[in-house]
């Protein structure tokens, strides 16, 4: 994904955290250092507390049932009860227990940005995007009067951009298999699901965008008419064949097909 060309205020950051790329693009003046440094710690503290490849992690912890979550850092019980919002939300195609083990990843890098995006408003930072390995929140606009664009990339040919979304104050997730091959399971069946190549979702919050995206994929066929009950909330779908299908709004409201 791609973000609207630079402009003459700029303050950007590229830290790599979570097994991934976050950068953090503020669009307003000023000296931004001190922003930018709570959000890196931040980040860093995401990563500390929920990654299930630490054994010393308090979520491996939980997982393994040496800590009870409502004694470990109150963010582990914040994630917890929205994963499990998340599982009622998508009629258990979203959850955070893979495989037997408890693995809440999958809102984690969503939320850590979202919640990134509120630690710069803090800040006084109007105008700012904050992406994690091409899930973003953008918040105001990228310049004075010119709203963000975003990319979206074809899953069989990432030289070939698909889409282009246009707007202020907006999130975008894509979950696929480009990256990681076939990761996503059918929670139901535990097979592999293969029936969908990449969802990309957009609406105001990164949090449900990521979890729709990836409950999406694990429907797989069922995936778009379930999208379309969604308030707020608007879809593109690749198939592993190639076609491209997208909600009922998609085009007209957020984006211009390519």
């Amino acid at each position: 994904m791609t973000t609207a060309p630079c402009v003459r205020e700029r303050t950007r950051h590229v830290e790599r955290c979570m097994g991934t790329v976050f950068t953090i693009d503020i669009r307003d003046p000023g000296d931004w250092a001190a922003a930018v440094d709570d959000v890196v710690r931040w980040l860093h503290f995401v990563d500390a507390t929920f990654s299930t490849y630490r054994a010393d992690s308090p979520i491996s912890k939980v997982g393994r049932g040496e800590l009870r979550a409502m004694e470990a850092d109150p963010y582990v019980a914040e994630v917890l009860e929205l994963c499990a919002r998340a599982q009622h939300a998508t009629g258990g195609y979203f959850t955070s227990i893979l495989e037997g083990q408890l693995d809440p990843t999958g809102l984690v890098k969503g939320w850590s940005i979202e919640m990134a995006s509120a630690l710069l408003r803090e800040h006084g930072s109007s105008n700012h995007a904050v992406n994690g390995g091409g899930d973003m929140q953008l918040a105001g606009e990228s310049a004075p009067g010119r709203p963000w664009t975003v990319g979206i990339a074809d899953p069989h040919d990432r030289s070939h951009v698909l889409t282009t979304l246009a707007g202020r104050d907006m999130a975008v997730a894509t979950s696929g298999l480009t990256e990681r091959g076939t990761h996503i399971v059918d929670p139901f069946t535990g097979r592999a699901v293969t029936g969908l190549s990449a969802v990309s979702v957009v609406g105001a919050s990164l949090i449900d965008a990521d979890v729709y995206a990836t409950a999406a994929m694990a429907m797989e066929g069922a995936a778009l008419a379930w999208l379309e009950t969604l308030d707020g909330v608007e879809a593109l779908l690749v198939g592993s064949d190639g076609a491209v299908t997208c909600t009922s709004k998609w085009p007209s409201t957020h984006a211009r097909l390519l």
